[in-house]
C-alpha cells in the first residue's frame, strides 16, 4: 500500500484559508480515491473530501461544502486541499489516505467506505482562532 505523508497545516484566523497537500513516499503513483480526514481529540476521524483519481469527481462532507476544494496533480503526483473561510470546528489533525479498490455512487467517490483507506501519514495539524 501506499505511504503517504501531508504537510501545509497551521494557524490561522477565522475565515482565513489553508491548502494542504499530500504526496506519496515511496514513490508509488497515486490511483483509485484519495481522501481527506481530519480528526480531534476524542472523537472519531471523519472524511472530508474524497476524490477519484484520473476523473477527478469529488465528495465533500456537508461541513465543508463550497469551503474546502479537493484536487489533484497528475504530474506531481499530489492530491491537496484548498480550505477558505475556516471556522473554529474545522481545527483538527488533517490526514489523507488512499483506497485503492474505492466504489463510486453516481461517478463520485462513496463515502461509505473510510474503513478501505490506507498508507495513513502523521497528519498535519490546522488551528483556527478566532
Amino acid at each position: 500500500q501506499v505511504q503517504l505523508a501531508e504537510s501545509g497545516g497551521g494557524s490561522v484566523q477565522t475565515g482565513g484559508s489553508l491548502r494542504l497537500s499530500c504526496a506519496a513516499t515511496d514513490g508509488r503513483y497515486l490511483s483509485g480515491c484519495m481522501g481527506w480526514f481530519r480528526q480531534t481529540p476524542g472523537k472519531e476521524r471523519e472524511g472530508v473530501a474524497l476524490i477519484l483519481i484520473g476523473a477527478g469527481t469529488t465528495y465533500y462532507d456537508d461541513s465543508v461544502k463550497g469551503r474546502f476544494t479537493i484536487s489533484q496533480d497528475n504530474i506531481k503526483n499530489m492530491v491537496y486541499l484548498e480550505m477558505n473561510a475556516l471556522k473554529s470546528e474545522d481545527a483538527a489533525m488533517y490526514y489523507c489516505a488512499a483506497n485503492s479498490q474505492c466504489t463510486t455512487i453516481n461517478g463520485n467517490p462513496s463515502p461509505f467506505e473510510t474503513y478501505r483507506y490506507r498508507g495513513w501519514g502523521q497528519g498535519t495539524q490546522v488551528t483556527v482562532s478566532s
